[in-house]
């Protein structure tokens, strides 16, 4: 073992991009900046990178078969290792948390716990685990205002509702095209239990109710965030549409919703930091 593996097992880049989106959360919620986003982002960053890690303990067996690179099916990392550097990392998470604010240190408690259940059996259950995934990135948003206080929080509330709305769409579509896999691998997801079609369609009222939620902000921002926001939202329903009557993997594939809806998540991110800032 090296400390190459326990690098790597973190995910580094998915894990600084999620304490990044914490900084830029705040800015949402403030339209500031202050010196304790840093403490901010490396209290995301080390929960993230525990979840990653305890993550791959669980899926040792698995990843032994179908990504065997991996740190501990490869060697790098033993999987008992694992498990001790996850809890290490979540405790200094967690304990860092606690130099921030109450709200963050409950958020940041919730989503350790979060993490390790969904690792361990939600993410093998049914639609649960897209909505805690859901959840996970949307609460980062909630994060962000809660450095600033309650009051902040509470004004943050909607764009984490069409983060997670949106990102609940997208992971159900990301299952629908991953369905031919999951099946053969025995696993068990909404689009194998319902179907193609039907979870395009539900992933498209989830979109639509996305869309819809983006227009609360409009009464604190005004008519330029709702420019903007129009074109965000055209790229969603458009993203989402394309799904519709989609009865199989391949032409799911072949439609790019998932891909245009990551592209549309992005633009939403813009639109409400350059409206924080600027609005």
């Amino acid at each position: 073992m090296g400390l190459a593996g326990f690098f790597t097992i973190t995910r580094p880049a998915n894990s600084v991009v999620a304490g990044l989106a914490a900084i830029v959360a705040y800015l949402i919620a403030t339209g500031t900046l202050v010196p304790g986003v840093i403490l901010l982002m490396v209290v995301v960053t080390l929960i993230t990178a525990a979840g990653n890690v305890i993550n791959d303990y669980f899926d040792a067996g698995i990843d032994a078969i179908n990504r065997p690179a991996r740190p501990i099916p490869s060697g790098a990392v033993s999987r008992d290792a694992a498990l001790v550097y996850a809890g290490v990392l979540f405790f200094l998470g967690v304990l860092l948390a606690g130099f921030t604010a109450p709200l963050c240190l409950a958020i940041a408690l919730f989503n350790a716990l979060l993490l390790v259940a969904y690792a361990a059996r939600l993410k093998s259950t049914p639609f649960f685990g897209n909505v805690a995934v859901s959840y996970l990135a949307a609460s980062i948003f909630l994060f962000g205002g809660a450095l600033a206080g309650g009051n902040r929080l509470i004004d943050m509330l909607p764009v984490a509702v069409i983060t997670f709305l949106a990102m609940l769409a997208r992971e159900l579509l990301k299952d629908a095209e991953d369905i031919e896999g999951d099946r053969a691998g025995g696993a068990d997801t909404l689009p194998i239990r319902i179907g193609v079609r039907k979870t395009a369609l539900l992933a498209f009222v989830f979109a639509v109710v996305a869309v819809a939620a983006s227009m609360l902000p409009y009464f604190w921002w005004g008519a330029w965030y709702l420019a903007g926001i129009t074109l965000v939202d055209l790229i969603i329903l458009v993203a989402a549409g394309r799904a519709l009557g989609c009865t199989d993997s391949a032409r799911l594939k072949a439609a790019g919703s998932t891909g245009l809806l990551k592209i549309g998540m992005f633009a939403s991110l813009v639109v409400f930091t350059l409206s924080a800032v600027y609005l």
